[in-house]
């Protein structure tokens, strides 16, 4: 049994940046919770990533897909 979530929705901030994600069961969580829970495999199809700067930040796997790229999933 898969118990991992996906993520299915994002809320932007006016900057564009996500700030919040929905899991597939309807969840809510800030980003840094989502990111945690990336860390910890709860979440599928994400790894975390690291900027220049030293912030980490959620991505989906390299597999081709623009669909399912964070920043083109739908919005809350």
């Amino acid at each position: 049994m898969n118990d991992k979530s996906k993520i299915t929705k994002v809320r932007k901030n006016s900057d564009g940046d996500i700030t919040d994600v929905m899991l597939s069961n309807g969840t809510v969580c800030p980003i840094n919770n989502a990111i945690s829970m990336a860390k910890e495999g709860a979440i599928e199809g994400v790894n975390v990533g690291r900027a220049k700067n030293g912030r980490e930040f959620l991505r989906s796997n390299p597999n081709g897909e623009l669909s399912d790229n964070l920043d083109t999933l739908q919005t809350f």
